[in-house]
C-alpha cells in the first residue's frame, strides 16, 4: 500500500507508519484482507496461487487501501482518509469514498472505474466487476447510495443509483441501470432494471454465472 500511494505529498515511509498503525490497532483489517484473498482465488479463473492477488491484482490492491481509509475516518482523521481516497483512484482507477461501509470476502474483479459513493453499504462475499459504480441520483445530501446485500453478483458496467436495497444473494446483469429495490435472490436486468428471474443459485457471487439462458 505505501509502495503504491506514495507521492511527493506523501513519502512511502511515512504512509508505511500509518498502515503499519491501522492494522496494530484494528485487528479486523488483518480478518478482511484474508477473506479477500480467498474470494479471488476461490472465484477468478485467473488466480492461482494466494499471493498473485496481493503482488499483482488491482481490484485487491485498492480494496485494502480503501480500508486503511476507512479506518482513518472511523478515526476522525478525514483528510488523510481523503488522501487515500484520492491517491487510491490515482493509482487503480477505483473511487471509494472512505466513508462507505464495506464486508468481507470481497471480489473486484478486472476493478477499473469502480465508484463507490459516501453512504453506500456492501455486504460480505460480494462480487462486482468492472465499471460498476454505487452511486447518487442528485445533489442530495445525507443518506444517498445503495445498501448492497450479502452474496449479491454485479455485472461490468452496472449503475445502481440512489438510496435503494439490493437483497441478498441477488445478480444485477451487466450494463443494468439499477433504480429501484431488489428483493433477494432476483436477477436483474436492462435499463432501467427489471426483475427478470431468480437468482439461480444459492449465491451468484461465488458462482460468477452472468449468463441469463432462457431468462
Amino acid at each position: 500500500i505505501a509502495q503504491k500511494l506514495a507521492s511527493p505529498d506523501m513519502s512511502e515511509l511515512i504512509l508505511r507508519e500509518i498502515v503499519d498503525g491501522a492494522y496494530a490497532e484494528d485487528p479486523s483489517l488483518g480478518i478482511a484482507v484474508r477473506a479477500d484473498i480467498i474470494a479471488v482465488y476461490e472465484r477468478d479463473p485467473a488466480c492461482h496461487r494466494y499471493l498473485q492477488p496481493l503482488l499483482f491484482f488491482k481490484g485487491f490492491q485498492a480494496l485494502q487501501c480503501y480500508r486503511v481509509g476507512h479506518f482513518l475516518w472511523r478515526e476522525g482523521r478525514a483528510e488523510l482518509a481523503y488522501y487515500f481516497q484520492m491517491r487510491t483512484s490515482e493509482a487503480f482507477g477505483v473511487d471509494i469514498h472512505p466513508g462507505a461501509r464495506i464486508g468481507q470476502g470481497v471480489m473486484f474483479d478486472h476493478a477499473h472505474s469502480i465508484v463507490i459513493g459516501e453512504t453506500a453499504v456492501v455486504g460480505d462475499n460480494v462480487s462486482m466487476l468492472h465499471s460498476v459504480t454505487l452511486g447518487g441520483t442528485g445533489k442530495e445530501d445525507g443518506d444517498r447510495h445503495p445498501k448492497i446485500g450479502s452474496g449479491v453478483m454485479i455485472g461490468a458496467g452496472a449503475h445502481v443509483l440512489g438510496n435503494i436495497t439490493v437483497g441478498h444473494c441477488s445478480r444485477i446483469a451487466a450494463g443494468s441501470v439499477v433504480l429501484e429495490s431488489v428483493p433477494p435472490c432476483k436477477t436483474v436486468a436492462g435499463v432501467p432494471a427489471r426483475i427478470v428471474g431468480e437468482a439461480g443459485c444459492a449465491e451468484p457471487s461465488k458462482m460468477m454465472n452472468q449468463i441469463l439462458g432462457d431468462i
